[in-house]
């Protein structure tokens, strides 16, 4: 089938929102790290996901988010607002705002904890992108919402004018194959060990953590596979190996980007929101020692990396609470 025009971009960062030590937006923060990820290579920009805190953010700061990263990147990246909600009536509502403040496009993650049928999450799917104009991109990730989109599911909503990509962090490779034989949807990598192959086999580009520590490698990878170069995508993903291991296997990847980040002094503080707390001194050691296998990685210098385990420890309760309408 024909592949249909890109408007995500290749490179997306699933960007971490910056804090400051107690919890409140470092809006300065968000400008200077949206700015240094467009400059990495990134030319997509996620605000508002999983690793952004969605969960805890209210609905004012997600849609503040869109308009600093529509002014910050000025054209130069396209930033696709992420999140939305188990509530399809809620998430129809924030999805509109979003386009009015801007957004490029939308992610929408199956409904979680409310654990539909399929029916539930198709009909789900079909109100939010029959309520905005912008391009689609569902986000399958079983891990988190408990429920997968399933094959048959994804062919019916592929049918939607508005549905053009999907992020996959389900890892069944063969699907991946088989949904890009018959439908011409997009595949992003969701998962930060796996973009190389996704790539190798026909996937579109990525939403990764990782490329908030390190975008260039990324952009490496996507060029090169363009280019048919499998031998300079190759090293570059072995390169990443310890980096990626070190960001999304101790804690989540969230807590482990803001601390690396942080230690890096690219962000001012690596605090999270509760209930998410920084590494334990365990934990904390663990992602360090993965840190110390890392070497020859393009715009990432850790010979002068400072973690502060005491700024990371805990969590922070946000003045205002949680997302609201």
């Amino acid at each position: 089938m024909a592949a249909p025009q890109n408007p995500f971009g290749q490179v997306l960062v699933a960007l971490v929102t910056p804090f400051t030590a107690d919890g409140e937006v470092d809006w300065a923060g968000v400008e200077k790290h949206i700015d240094d990820v467009i400059v990495a290579g990134a030319d997509g920009i996620v605000v508002t996901g999983t690793t952004g805190e969605t969960s805890t953010l209210t609905d004012p700061e997600k849609l503040r988010l869109v308009e600093v990263g529509k002014s910050v990147a000025g054209g130069r990246a396209k930033i696709i607002t992420g999140g939305g909600s188990n509530e399809t009536a809620h998430a129809i509502q924030l999805y509109k705002q979003s386009e009015k403040a801007g957004a490029d496009g939308v992610m929408i993650v199956t409904p979680y904890y409310n654990k539909p049928t399929q029916a539930g999450v198709l009909t789900h799917f079909r109100m939010i992108a029959d309520s905005t104009d912008l391009p689609v991109i569902l986000y399958d990730i079983p891990g988190r919402t408990g429920i997968p989109i399933k094959y048959e599911t994804i062919l019916r909503i592929a049918k939607h004018p508005n549905v053009l990509a999907i992020k996959d962090a389900k890892g069944d490779f063969s699907e991946v194959s088989r949904v890009l034989n018959q439908t011409d949807l997009m595949y992003f990598s969701g998962d930060d060990a796996n973009v190389l192959p996704h790539l190798a086999i026909g996937a579109t580009g990525l939403i990764g953590v990782t490329a908030n520590i390190a975008a260039t490698p990324y952009r490496q990878i996507v060029d090169a596979v363009n280019a048919g170069d499998l031998a300079t995508a190759t090293a570059a993903h072995q390169k990443l190996e310890p980096l990626v291991r070190a960001v999304m296997t101790h804690v989540p990847g969230t807590v482990a980007a803001k601390y690396i980040l942080h230690g890096l002094g690219r962000i001012s503080s690596p605090r999270v929101r509760l209930p998410l707390v920084g590494p334990e001194e365990w934990e904390a050691a663990q992602i360090e020692d993965e840190l110390d296998l890392v070497r020859d990685i393009p715009g990432v210098d850790f010979t002068n990396f400072r973690p502060d385990r005491n700024a990371a420890a805990g969590g922070a309760l946000p003045k205002i609470a949680g997302t609201t309408r």
